[in-house]
């Protein structure tokens, strides 16, 4: 058991270096990760502002569990 739980973390440390080497030696890498983050930043925060209601907000929670039963038997017919 012991000797699983060592083999384990050198794995999990040799995969951190890994990828810590390979970030610290990147040029053009980096742009490209800045750009993913902020394509990322722009699907989950801009877009969940103007797309996606808060429709169960300032209600009870029977409300919102008629509101979600209500839905999921709409959708299954």
């Amino acid at each position: 058991m012991y000797e699983e739980n060592t083999m384990l973390k050198r794995a999990f440390i040799f995969i951190w270096e890994f990828y810590r080497d390979g970030f610290k030696s990147m040029t053009l890498g980096r742009t490209l990760w800045f750009l993913i983050l902020i394509k990322l930043f722009i699907m989950f925060f801009i877009l969940k502002i103007f797309f996606f209601s808060p429709y169960l907000k300032g209600k009870t929670t029977e409300e919102k569990q008629e509101y979600v039963s209500g839905e999921l038997i709409n959708r299954a017919n």
